[in-house]
């Protein structure tokens, strides 16, 4: 005998029934047909493969455009290009870069090098590069060139490091009035940021002190890079403006970093652009964090690009001292074992005053012009050694694996 049940009553059995069972991968709720190879580009919301122009005017349509990086590949930051390139060609004069690079205090330096007024030298040396950011200049060297030549304005997101370490050491109700003021709104309640976090430092009792600060340092420069992507996008400068936001991918994965933080203070049309590496050399396997991060609730991004863990084309060589100032010249403090200073002979107490035919005044000079030499180059040192005057060659035909302070 059929029987006939209200149709509320039959919808309030099926939630019951599925309350505690989402159906389907909440993170891919449409599995694409087939797997992925390096080139596609997935919409994750649909399931559906779509050429890569779909993804350009996807981007054209947002204010904001997010498109989280993996640091160290090159594929990732070819991505970005490519859409500040499209935006770019359709909106010539509407379109700005914001880094998580950079932040408001090197702000008069990224303007200086977009309006021509710096040498990439000079750059690179003011915004202390090596020093805030140490990523290999190469990675982001088109992109920044691309900006600098199309004068695209570039902004800088990121927290000050001096902000970084104070909230590093201690939660913010700890910290003296000053720095407190200084501190942009910060929500540490979002659950998925938590129990990223979590996952990432593991779920120790022991680990619980520096998961905590690794929480406030994460949230401090999330909340710090969407609250200056706002005031960038009032201001007259930004206002109409579209934004391409390059950040790594922890950063803009999910929503729950930047994007939402943004969204809070502005609610501005964005889009969540990233890139998964699915060819994967064992050298870089290796380095790779081993980590179980929770299921969320959530796709991570509304298009994503598969790509292969690229390296970049190997350069710069590592002279193997330690340096510090001298008197006109650099000092050699010490000089590596196994070295390629070592077997040039080098010593410590050496004054360093030239490299080919650049002079060396700073420990700055020497550390970017091996940054242009090549493994297999040689070079020719001015060296200055008891009241003499020598001329040193120096070969890297076999660079090693020394790290050193250049």
């Amino acid at each position: 005998m059929r029987r006939r049940f209200p149709a509320a009553l039959f919808a309030l059995v099926l939630i019951g029934c599925t309350a505690n069972a989402p159906l389907g991968d909440p993170e891919l709720p449409y599995p694409p047909p087939q797997a992925p190879r390096v080139g596609d580009v997935l919409h994750l919301p649909t399931g559906f493969y779509v050429d890569r122009q779909t993804l350009l005017i996807h981007a054209s349509e947002a204010r904001v455009v997010y498109v989280g990086e993996t640091h160290d590949n090159p594929a990732s930051h070819q991505l970005q290009l490519e859409i500040l390139k499209y935006l770019q060609e359709h909106n010539p004069e509407g379109v700005a870069l914001a880094m998580e690079m950079f932040t408001p205090l090197q702000q008069p330096s990224l303007d200086r090098w977009i309006g021509g007024d710096l040498s990439e030298k000079e750059f690179l040396e003011e915004v202390g590069w090596f020093e805030s950011w140490r990523m290999d200049f190469a990675y982001y060297r088109p992109l920044l060139a691309f900006a600098r030549e199309r004068r695209i304005p570039v902004i800088g997101l990121n927290a000050p490091s001096h902000l970084v370490e104070a909230l590093g050491r201690a939660p913010v109700e700890e910290l003296p009035e000053e720095a407190v003021a200084e501190l942009p709104d910060l929500d540490f309640s979002d659950p998925y940021q938590q129990a990223f976090v979590a996952a990432i430092h593991g779920g120790h009792e022991s680990g619980r002190v520096r998961r905590d600060a690794f929480l406030r340092i994460q949230t401090l420069w999330d909340e710090s890079m969407a609250e200056n992507l706002a005031t960038y996008l009032r201001s007259p400068g930004g206002r109409g403006r579209q934004v391409v936001v390059v950040a790594g991918g922890n950063h803009v994965r999910f929503g729950f970093g930047i994007p939402r933080r943004l969204f809070r203070r502005l609610p501005a049309p964005y889009l969540l652009v990233g890139s998964k590496e699915i060819e994967i050399s064992e050298a870089k396997r290796e380095m790779l964090m081993d980590v179980q991060v929770p299921r969320l609730p959530m796709p991570p991004y509304h298009f994503v690009a598969f790509t292969r863990y690229e390296d970049l084309p190997q350069s710069g060589v590592k002279l193997g001292v330690h340096l510090r100032e001298g008197d006109g010249c650099v000092a050699v403090a010490a000089v590596v074992p196994g070295s390629a200073a070592e077997r040039a002979g080098l010593r410590a107490g050496d004054g360093l005053c030239r490299l080919d035919r650049v002079a060396v005044k700073k420990p700055f000079d020497l550390v970017y012009e091996l940054k242009q030499r090549n493994p297999g180059d040689q070079v020719v040192l001015g060296v200055e050694r008891d009241a003499e005057v020598l001329e040193i060659e120096v070969d890297f035909a076999d660079p090693g694996t020394t790290r050193d302070d250049e």
